[in-house]
């Protein structure tokens, strides 16, 4: 939980700050439902588990659902420990606040996280951000170039470096039909060009979210490799050695299921969140779907 100090009083101490931020109507040990915050100079907010403080003045500048809760309008919830209490995401409540204060507030170059701050500005009924959002959207979607880029892995330093360094999922195909010392099963080289395939694939549904690279230069005939917050999560070996009756062959297998499994499974790293922020929508949104589906719905356009 973060707390944001947007504006305190001079130098009148923590004991006058909880003072001025209870409402007339608040008390200790109580939770009350009010209306209005006449008489509170300063307003502390729980937005969804992140704390905020500020003035009733900077959330009176504009016509919003934030003026018609300091001015009685609109019903507000204080919590026993005196936190008017909304219940929204605190993730850009932030920027929400800066941009009463400021009259515009920097966006994000991510269009998932404009989307979001919107829907937040359509929530509180500030117009001016949503016509900001509005704005900026219109602008990436006009200037979008779509851009898939997989880089190919060139030494084990580079490797390291581009994991250690990435702030996404990476998903690492190592191909080399080459580096084989005995014959193919019949099988194995359809098998290793649908590896291939469903490589670029995924790298195309997946753009933007999770980082795909290629090596052809490892000791591994055809090998997946899932890295999140810059360390191995998961490893798909496609190949193994099996007897035949007078020799050895090497045989590539395609375990296209496991293999979609494990990409969605390294979701769950995207923006750092780690194992325990896990977004149930997100992953809500690609259990449906199957690497049959995959392929549907890019033949589909």
């Amino acid at each position: 939980m973060s707390a944001e100090a947007s504006c305190c009083p001079g130098q009148g101490g923590g004991a006058a700050l909880a003072s001025d931020l209870l409402p007339a109507s608040a008390g200790p040990g109580r939770e009350e439902k009010g209306t209005g915050l006449a008489g509170s100079k300063y307003v502390k907010l729980n937005v969804g588990g992140s704390l905020h403080y500020t003035t009733v003045q900077t959330l009176s500048k504009s016509d919003s659902l934030l003026r018609s809760m300091c001015t009685g309008h609109t019903e507000v919830t204080i919590d026993s420990e005196g936190w008017l209490v909304l219940d929204r995401s605190g993730r850009h409540f932030g920027s929400v606040l800066n941009f009463l204060r400021d009259g515009a507030v920097p966006l994000p170059d991510c269009p998932r996280e404009l989307e979001e701050i919107l829907s937040e500005a359509r929530y509180y009924r500030l117009q001016g951000l949503v016509s900001h959002c509005l704005t900026a959207l219109q602008k990436r979607a006009e200037g979008y170039e779509a851009v898939c880029r997989i880089p190919m892995i060139t030494s084990p330093k580079e490797e390291q470096r581009m994991i250690a360094s990435c702030k996404k999922p990476v998903v690492k195909l190592q191909h080399n039909r080459g580096n084989n010392k005995y014959s193919y099963t019949s099988n194995s080289d359809d098998n290793l060009l649908k590896n291939i395939e469903l490589f670029d694939k995924l790298g195309l549904r997946f753009n933007g979210r999770v980082l795909f690279a290629r090596d052809v230069l490892g000791d591994e005939i055809c090998c997946w490799s899932f890295y999140g917050e810059g360390r191995k999560i998961a490893e798909v070996c496609c190949t193994s050695i099996v007897y035949a009756t007078e020799k050895k062959q090497t045989k590539v297998e395609f375990p296209e299921a496991r293999i979609f499994e494990e990409t969605l499974n390294i979701l769950i790293y995207e923006s750092g969140r780690g194992p325990g922020g896990v977004s149930s929508a997100m992953l809500d949104s690609g259990a449906g779907s199957s690497p049959g589906g995959l392929q549907s719905e890019e033949e589909g356009g």
